[in-house]
């Protein structure tokens, strides 16, 4: 176990007219070099959990004191992305190990959960239905998957686009499973009911959507990695609309999330360094553009803890991230 001091790192960018708003961004350099810290999800008890792709763990902050802690995972795992039940398990990605596996933190037990088709080798982005199962993306595999907390049973759908890239995840106000085709021009929606997968083309060829979000009123928002935009995609009539990010075409906008306040937080990773950036779908405007102390390198996922309104990342500079939201 150690512990680190908190690096303080409040930035502060030129805003669009008008805004005033702020972000305090406060960020925690973990103390295994090199590891690719990555996706923190806020456990019940308020541990900061996350994992270290390049390093083979799963981990632990305490945002009060700075402490880490690490379990070891086997060599070879390269963990994605993880999530925290409201037991307290763990459930992770095996990205590189065609596995879910399941973290006792009390014990550090592993029960590993195997894909059932050997193509599905990398389980990728990972999101509770509150219904008793995880959502999942294989990226490479081409999968959309479920895998039932209880059972374990893993169920696979399999992507009808070639090399479509299943990527971001996300989940509507009826149930419905929302994820992006970064290999492609499309987003995708699956009801958990009858498992039917609809595809959804995206207007420009070139798009590719990279993480996905829904808002209160089912609206489907992206961050069109290549091509520099936030987008909403409306489920009933197919419509898109999408606004340039203030970056623009190269910003590579990449990780993103939605407040309890229906407004869209994204990074733009095309610029150095890396910057949060806010949106209002009721004013269609920009706000809180704050650059990330560490550069960033680049953030790849972000969650939003409603109870304390935070935002939490890791970064490519080897740091886990919080940004407190005005």
């Amino acid at each position: 176990m150690k512990t680190l001091a908190a690096i303080l790192l409040t930035c502060a960018a030129a805003l669009p007219a008008g805004a005033q708003q702020t972000v305090e961004i406060q960020e925690w350099k973990v103390p295994w070099e090199n590891s690719r810290p990555r996706d923190p999800y806020v456990a019940p008890d308020g541990t900061v959990w996350f994992v270290g792709q390049r390093g083979n763990y799963a981990a632990t902050l305490d945002p009060k004191t700075g402490q880490f802690r690490r379990f070891e995972l086997e060599a070879g795992t390269y963990p994605h992305n993880l999530v925290v039940d409201r037991d307290g398990s763990v459930w992770y990605a095996g990205n590189a190990a065609a596995h879910i596996g399941k973290l006792d933190a009390k014990t550090g037990k592993i029960t590993k959960y195997p894909m059932p088709d050997p193509a599905a080798r990398d389980p990728h982005t990972l999101m509770f239905d509150g219904k008793g199962n995880i959502w999942f993306t294989v990226q490479g595999g081409n999968f959309v998957g479920r895998l039932n907390q209880g059972s374990g049973e893993v169920k696979l759908l399999p992507v009808p686009t070639a090399r479509s890239r299943p990527y971001g995840i996300a989940q509507d106000s009826k149930g419905r499973i929302w994820f992006n085709e970064f290999g492609s021009n499309r987003v995708a929606a699956v009801d958990p009911a009858t498992m039917a997968l609809k595809e959804y083309t995206l207007p420009a060829a070139e798009a590719r959507g990279r993480r996905i979000a829904v808002t209160s009123d089912d609206a489907v928002w992206y961050v069109d990695h290549d091509r520099g935009y936030l987008a909403r995609l409306d489920p009933a009539s197919g419509k898109v609309r999408e606004w340039a990010a203030p970056g623009g075409a190269s910003s590579r906008p990449y990780a993103m999330t939605v407040d309890d306040r229906d407004r869209l937080w994204f990074v733009e990773t095309g610029v150095q360094p890396n910057r949060l950036v806010g949106f209002d779908p009721k004013t269609e405007k920009f706000f809180g553009v704050t650059p990330i102390g560490s550069g960033g390198g680049a953030v790849r996922h972000m969650v939003f803890h409603r109870p304390t309104r935070e935002i939490w990342f890791g970064t490519d500079a080897n740091t886990v991230g919080r940004a407190r939201l005005p």
